[in-house]
């Protein structure tokens, strides 16, 4: 089969990064791939947290170790870093442990004094990036963890296929590492509650399990579509059905879509063909969501905003 070359424009989908931006309050700010900022001004929570997004090249041919340059520069813009007067991240939680996901996560965390959350394989991140035992919060799914004004219910969901690198990570994972070492673990969909009443669905990975969120609401769905596009059409329908259509989400902003061989201080593109297909997806995600009546947008990168804003 031919593959087809290049990448989709964003440019048909301008329109679309429209995420009202966040005034006071409760606010989410997007960092590429599945990274995700929950910050209400007093207690911050992050997924996933990576910035390292070394290139191809890279990843093809070398261990890989946290960049910490990059890390202590996307923390002090957040204002996170470890620099005195900084507020504290609460928790960094891997949505799975790939590396696009989880090569940072127990770096961050370190150097901010976070709790890492997730799995047994998150925490052999944890224990492999040299963080202490009482640093780390093993949970189970259904399981919800408290952090300030949030909180964070942990459901073991499915990876979007085709899982490259499955199963779990048994050992303390000591970087550097092989891509390949960063077995994808406990893939999460992760329901987040604020004591305001506002509520979000995080989805890193495009994977479902039927049934597993019935009887759940959420006013917002940040909906990971990594690979979604080389999926068949049934399948995207049945992923949007078992997470925004469960939930009866008003908002779903799409996640996992950008180049993540490019580093973040460079305008943010779409993965190229050779890896998925946006355009395929979003072929699909515009009607679904014009039919549910749920508005459909991209996040702005850095940026605060506030997703739930106009939805009553």
């Amino acid at each position: 089969m031919r593959v087809k070359l290049g990448r989709p424009s964003l440019d048909p989908y301008r329109q679309r990064f429209d995420v009202p931006e966040a005034d006071a309050g409760p606010s989410v700010t997007f960092l590429g791939v599945s990274t995700l900022l929950f910050d209400d001004g007093e207690a911050a929570v992050m997924f996933d947290g990576f910035f390292s997004r070394p290139s191809l090249a890279k990843v093809a041919l070398r261990p890989l170790r946290p960049d910490v340059r990059r890390i202590d520069a996307a923390l002090d813009r957040l204002g996170l870093g470890p620099r005195v007067g900084q507020r504290r991240l609460e928790a960094v939680v891997p949505v799975h442990t790939h590396y696009d996901h989880a090569q940072d996560s127990a770096e961050v965390a370190r150097r901010t004094g976070a709790v890492l959350v997730g799995g047994e394989s998150t925490a052999n991140l944890g224990r492999g990036g040299g963080l202490p035992e009482e640093r780390l919060r093993t949970v189970t799914s259904g399981e919800s963890v408290p952090y300030g004004a949030w909180s964070l219910t942990l459901f073991a969901s499915r990876h979007c296929p085709p899982d490259r690198y499955p199963g779990e990570i048994t050992q303390p994972l000591v970087p550097p590492a092989r891509a390949s070492a960063y077995s994808c673990g406990e893939a999460w969909a992760v329901l987040v509650e604020h004591v305001s009443g506002r509520t979000a669905l995080v989805q890193g990975s495009a994977g479902f399990e039927p049934g597993l969120l019935d009887d759940r609401e959420a006013q917002v769905a940040y909906l990971g579509v990594g690979q979604l596009g080389i999926q068949d059409q049934g399948y995207i329908e049945s992923y949007w059905a078992h997470t925004v259509g469960t939930l009866g989400c008003r908002r779903a902003v799409l996640t996992h879509w950008d180049d993540f061989f490019r580093p973040l201080d460079q305008p943010l593109r779409a993965l190229p063909f050779a890896g998925d297909d946006l355009d395929a997806t979003m072929r699909v995600l515009e009607p679904l969501a014009a039919a549910g009546g749920t508005a459909l947008h991209f996040p702005t990168v850095w940026r605060r905003e506030d997703p739930w804003q106009g939805l009553g």
